[in-house]
């Protein structure tokens, strides 16, 4: 592996690690974030010429923890503040010869307080979801505008205020409790969930999708049931993506070329995690009489995964579901997938003219996620060169290039092949 791809890896795996813990150090998480992506600048420049150091991650701490405390020496704000966070250098290093060993150390309770802080609802909620996503998915702004269906513009100046509104409200960094921790769960599934997203499908680059962002989501999701282990939505989500990420092996190639689900082989979805999805559900729904909207897509997620083979899935019950969730939580998306779901359950052109009630929905315009819909959905009613022209459409406002590839090829075919 070349010094610049073994980067990119540590930048994936460590960066939501760094910036918990720099946060809890520096006790701001605007600063906590200039210094991570200061050390991973640094990173860029000394390894590919002084080598790989032995701990990568421990390096990039200690360069983060200096880069903060020259930051600091340049202010004129060099009062008690920037002598505890001498002291916490200090001790760090006091505490922490072998830092290799004392990295991991209360990580998961440090990103926790990072979410929670990141959703204060000091907040608007578009900026706490803007904020988490870049500090604990480390998304690009311009995949984050991707996931919002905004302006990357738009999603920059939502960062930037939100830095800055926690900082001069001096937010603490923790993880509240009672009233105060249920209000904020709401923008936590909302995050944790974009996360996991990103990692299904990738909104750009060569991977059609990345289980290390996947499996992050499922980390910060069963760390958030153990600590609110009463809630259905909470559990909802967890099952939601534990169903989903059970696919993750099948859903690639040998190549990393995509698998859709009607073509993946169901031998090579994990079944543990099926089991331990389903039975999440189960106790989500027994905790609460009617269904959250996490809840009612891990009902969608579950029906596909108690289908022996693609041709028993109980499409009729997925759209009904799909329903129920149009009503619960209302959004372009969700119609997106409600016509897929009328599509396989009652035919195609039913699927289609929820579609096409979409053409003028403006959060659609700059996506592909319509025109790959509606050019199924045309295929499958033998209007072969609509299908094709939507195939097309949808290849050129795609950026993954593996999603592109095979909207391509399906605009050269036109054949039906659902998702």
């Amino acid at each position: 592996m070349t010094a610049t791809a073994t980067i990119e890896a540590v930048w994936r795996i460590e960066q939501p690690k760094l910036a918990a813990r720099l946060t809890r150090t520096l006790r701001d998480v605007g600063l906590a974030e200039e210094v991570v992506q200061d050390a991973f600048v640094e990173a860029l420049e000394r390894w590919p010429r002084d080598g790989i150091p032995h701990n990568p991650a421990a390096w990039l701490t200690r360069v983060a923890m200096n880069r903060a405390l020259d930051r600091l020496r340049r202010t004129v704000l060099i009062d008690g503040k920037h002598r505890q966070l001498a002291v916490d250098l200090a001790e760090l290093e006091r505490a922490m010869p072998d830092i290799e060993a004392a990295l991991d150390e209360d990580i998961d309770d440090d990103l926790l307080r990072l979410i929670f802080t990141s959703c204060h609802p000091v907040l608007p909620a578009e900026q706490r979801a803007a904020l988490a996503l870049r500090m604990l998915g480390g998304l690009s702004t311009p995949e984050i505008a991707r996931a919002f269906l905004v302006p990357e513009a738009t999603v920059a100046q939502r960062i930037v205020r939100a830095k800055r509104t926690l900082r001069d409200a001096g937010i603490a960094f923790e993880t509240p409790r009672g009233q105060e921790r249920r209000e904020r769960l709401t923008a936590v599934l909302e995050v944790i969930y974009l996360i996991f997203n990103e990692g299904y499908v990738t909104s750009s680059g060569p991977d059609w999708l990345r289980a290390d962002l996947g499996n992050e989501a499922l980390r910060l999701g069963r760390l958030l049931v153990a600590l609110m282990p009463e809630e259905p939505e909470a559990i909802g989500l967890l099952s939601l993506m534990e169903l989903g990420a059970s696919r993750f092996g099948a859903r690639t190639d040998g190549a990393g070329n995509p698998i859709l689900l009607f073509d993946q082989d169901r031998g090579r979805w994990d079944w543990s995690l099926i089991r331990r999805g389903l039975d999440r559900l189960k106790r989500a729904m027994a905790l609460t009489p009617t269904p959250g909207p996490y809840q009612l897509q891990a009902m969608i997620a579950a029906c596909h995964a108690r289908a022996v083979s693609a041709a028993d899935t109980d499409w009729i019950a997925i759209a009904a579901y799909y329903q129920a969730l149009a009503l619960a939580a209302p959004s372009p998306i969700v119609e997106v997938n409600r016509a897929v779901a009328a599509g396989m359950a009652f035919g195609p052109a039913q699927g289609l003219a929820i579609a096409d009630a979409l053409l003028d929905e403006p959060r659609l315009k700059g996506t592909h996620l319509l025109p790959t819909v509606r050019g199924d959905l045309l295929a499958r009613l033998g209007r072969t060169e609509e299908a094709r022209a939507e195939f097309r459409r949808a290849a050129e406002l795609t950026a993954n290039e593996r999603e592109r590839a095979l909207l391509f090829a399906r605009a050269g075919g036109g054949e039906a092949n659902s998702g």
